[in-house]
């Protein structure tokens, strides 16, 4: 690494422009290369016949309601000196209309204000996170003012159930056979190993005791965060992990609102989700509860949910093969297929792609109108499937016929509800970031009295 000009009196050093010759002869990186492999071009692809079907046409749309679930955030500098001190602010919604509206505005010549404002009906939920050295005045160390600041956003409410609640009906498997334990994978305190975590407390209490160690342990703990985050490091590698995560807690919070007060309501409602439905990295182990859930309303009830994504290796496929399947057809991916063409390894017969962090498999979708999207769609019992059939899934014709209506101009294979959901959440680097970073400058400062100055 070069070294930079710290007050503009010595001049940076700037990297060697002829040190690459040393690589090129290298015979071990000629070999290196040698043995590496490509991704197939669309050309070479053969999209096999048995994977795919066409779409069935609707007689009648059960679908009145649409949901999508989208967040955003931005991190930003409190101070940029030494020590650097960073938070993020995370901005979540769900964006919630009638079809009906949908299609009234569609149909007319002009649009009416007032008409597009019943498509606006969105719900936002605020977050802000501590990334790298910023302390809550209560908290010992930066990871317990991380842990303790989620904890607050959960247990939080806003006039009605609070998503520590929501959290605790689906990790408790209240909407079914309620569970008496659950064990957390370590303590945040002494790192002791399978902590149970039991159900006798109060119904509002959502913390616990570590058995070992006897320090406080919170509901949230079962996200794992605390394992990935370091005190000197921050924060910073599990902002991802906490966007999926709060947006399916989002998902589980409205569906839990549905099944309590008029179930029905479940069987006319889409859930668009923005990206896979999965969870990863730390927080993989949440795809075990919204499995069980997700199996559980496909039974009980007509569960319409789907993921959406927008980027990645798979879109990336499904743009290049777009031009091999007809209008109106469905690709199912299984391991076979997955792993020759889109991602690098062999398939395991016995491992589908993602199991331990998917609750639904993926597939390819050419609309009417040739868009193209990857979608994730549940299984009737929410696995990830080795090589899926149209069987395998309850609803795709009611989701996918739905998805090809929601079409949106604007940009590239984009969905009407994800995109006006994003714009409604996302944060902007300029000005968003910029305002953000003055306004939290402002406060911390007013609050604290530092030795030096917040720059």
């Amino acid at each position: 690494m070069s070294y930079t000009s710290k007050n503009g009196r010595r001049p940076n050093e700037y990297a060697s422009k002829s040190s690459h010759g040393y690589i090129i002869r290298d015979p071990e990186v000629s070999e290196f290369l040698d043995k590496c492999d490509l991704p197939k071009i669309a050309e070479d692809v053969e999209v096999p016949a048995n994977l795919q079907f066409g779409l069935d046409a609707l007689e009648n749309n059960p679908i009145k309601n649409i949901v999508a679930i989208d967040g955003g955030r931005s991190e930003i500098f409190v101070r940029k000196d030494f020590p650097s001190s960073t938070l993020t602010f995370f901005q979540f919604g769900a964006l919630i209309f009638k079809t009906e509206d949908l299609e009234t505005i569609s149909r007319k010549a002009f649009i009416d204000p007032e008409d597009m404002a019943k498509l606006n009906n969105i719900q936002r939920y605020k977050l802000s996170l501590p990334t790298k050295n910023i302390l809550l005045k209560e908290a010992s160390s930066f990871k317990e003012s991380f842990r303790k600041t989620l904890f607050d956003f959960f247990v939080r409410g806003s006039g009605g159930e609070t998503f520590a609640e929501t959290l605790r009906w689906l990790v408790f498997q209240e909407f079914d056979s309620p569970i008496a334990e659950y064990t957390l994978a370590s303590c945040p305190h002494c790192g002791q190993k399978d902590i149970s975590l039991g159900t006798k407390t109060k119904k509002t209490d959502f913390t616990f005791q570590c058995t070992n160690c006897k320090g406080e342990i919170y509901l949230t703990d079962i996200f794992r965060l605390h394992e990935a985050i370091d005190d000197e490091l921050g924060a910073g590698g599990v902002l991802g992990y906490v966007t999926v995560l709060i947006e399916q807690i989002i998902l589980v919070h409205l569906i839990k609102a549905i099944l309590e007060t008029k179930p029905a309501i479940l069987d006319e409602t889409l859930f668009i989700k923005d990206g896979p439905l999965a969870f990863f990295g730390q927080t993989a182990n949440m795809q075990k509860p919204l499995r069980y859930l997700t199996t559980f309303l496909s039974e009980k009830h007509n569960l319409f949910l789907a993921g959406l994504e927008k980027s990645g290796p798979f879109v990336e496929h499904a743009d290049e093969i777009a031009k091999k399947l007809k209008p109106g057809t469905v690709l199912l991916l299984d391991n076979a297929y997955i792993y020759k063409y889109i991602l690098p390894g062999k398939a395991d017969p016995s491992a589908p792609y993602a199991r331990s962090s998917y609750y639904g498999s993926k597939m390819i979708f050419k609309s009417i109108d040739e868009k193209i999207y990857v979608v994730t769609v549940q299984t009737k019992n929410a696995d990830v499937v080795l090589a899926p059939k149209k069987s395998d899934f309850k609803n795709i014709d009611v989701i996918l016929n739905n998805i090809q209506k929601l079409r949106c101009d604007m940009y590239d294979n984009s969905l009407f509800p994800v995109a006006l959901a994003n714009k409604l959440v996302s944060l902007a680097d300029h000005p968003s970031s910029v305002i953000l970073e003055k306004f939290a400058k402002g406060t911390i400062a007013k609050t604290t009295t530092y030795p030096f100055s917040i720059k």
